[in-house]
């Protein structure tokens, strides 16, 4: 059986909605007590986050972020989103090859003390780039994660040849069990820079896809409890999760082309992709659900903001133009060593067609407002740089808000 990701709670979608036609709409009672009442959002009427959510780090009362957890959504009283009143969730990518562990921990706790709902991260062996740096393993990081915060995670990965998928749903079942809910695990066909350390051929995409497929069905037979012997491009010999989990984690579909969407369908709880050419993501999407895809629509944003348009262009040169290149580039280069030879004369021109690049937070803000109006149901932001506190103030103060 597939299941559905567990969904956060929304407020209605009315698109496009006139002034006072929100429908089917009740105002949450809060549980918690909040000291200085904020103002009335003008979308719901529902409670409004504090503009400075950097202040529920503050000691003192209950602050807002702990009592939204409790069950009540705050909401910033700033302009209406032009087409709809829809709580989106905002989340904080957590980019393990970019940032070591230890700091990456302390990261993602700021962000969630800031106000970013949830959080998902990659699973990486080998950087993009030497100037990287890092690539801390992420089922460790997402045990201490999980436990420093109340957010709920994502983890991009690829089961059949660096792992193996009766490990992927053994790690994963573990992590549901000791966090209920609070757990998705993308799944996809693998990119040779992680999976060439076992020494075994790098097989062609459709050769990658099938296997992809017999994974999923190993591990969700997994998580079911049941005893799985298995014979194809991957062999299971009568293995068994003895503490399954009662709800098993979502498993989500990794895509960046449309036919890999619309294949997806078959068998995903949800779609995950990145940023790229609006027509593109639109037409994925309605692939993916014209194909009987169901559960949310899950949206990486790469980004680079700094006080100046020079400096964020420099954050984007520095760390991510070896991410330029379209499929099959990616997926088939072996190290970062190769990644820095065929990126070395890449130029700002090809990085800003990947990467949003703005010293302006309003226009950071316009670009996730229109990503939302496609259908996403969930947008984590990526800051490309390797310094993320300057980041995580500036959105939460500047462009969170905007989007709530």
């Amino acid at each position: 059986a597939q299941h559905t990701p567990e969904k956060p709670q929304k407020f209605v979608w009315v698109s496009p909605p006139s002034p006072g036609q929100l429908h089917n709409y009740t105002t949450p009672t809060p549980q918690t007590q909040i000291p200085h009442p904020p103002p009335q959002n003008r979308c719901t009427g529902a409670p409004a986050r504090s503009r400075n959510a950097l202040a529920d780090r503050l000691p003192g009362p209950v602050p807002a972020q702990r009592a939204a957890r409790a069950g009540t959504r705050f909401l910033d009283s700033r302009a209406v989103p032009r087409y709809a009143c829809r709580m989106a969730i905002l989340g904080f990518h957590a980019s393990h090859e970019q940032i070591s562990p230890s700091r990456l921990l302390e990261d993602v706790v700021l962000a969630e003390q800031a106000g970013f709902d949830a959080a998902m991260c990659s699973d990486h062996i080998e950087p993009w780039s030497e100037r990287q740096g890092h690539s801390g393993f992420a089922w460790s990081w997402l045990g201490s994660a999980l436990a420093r915060t109340e957010l709920r995670f994502g983890v991009v990965t690829a089961p059949g040849q660096r792992y193996h998928p009766a490990i992927l749903a053994h790690a994963s079942a573990t992590l549901a069990d000791m966090y209920p809910g609070r757990l998705w695990v993308a799944l996809g066909s693998g990119e040779n820079m992680n999976e060439h350390i076992t020494g075994e051929a790098w097989p062609p995409k459709d050769v990658r896809q099938r296997r992809l497929e017999e994974c999923v069905s190993v591990i969700r037979r997994l998580h079911s409890g049941e005893e799985v012997t298995h014979r194809g491009l991957v062999t299971v010999e009568r293995a068994r999760i003895w503490d399954a989990p009662a709800t098993p984690p979502p498993l989500i579909a990794p895509a960046v082309t449309i036919d890999t969407a619309r294949r997806a369908a078959v068998w995903a709880d949800g779609l995950v992709t990145i940023n790229q050419p609006h027509e593109h993501l639109r037409n994925m999407l309605s692939a993916y659900r014209d194909a009987g895809g169901t559960g949310t629509a899950t949206l990486q944003v790469h980004l680079s903001w700094a006080p100046t348009e020079s400096k964020a262009i420099g954050i984007a040169m520095d760390q991510w133009k070896n991410n330029t290149f379209a499929p099959p580039v990616p997926w088939d280069l072996p190290t970062a060593a190769y990644f820095d030879a065929v990126g070395r004369d890449v130029g700002e021109e090809s990085v800003r067609t990947s990467v949003n690049v703005s010293a302006s937070t309003g226009e950071h803000a316009q670009w996730l407002q229109e990503y939302l109006e496609l259908g996403f149901d969930e947008i984590y932001l990526h800051f490309v740089g390797q310094d993320q506190q300057p980041f995580i103030e500036a959105f939460a103060a500047k462009v969170l808000p905007e989007l709530r």
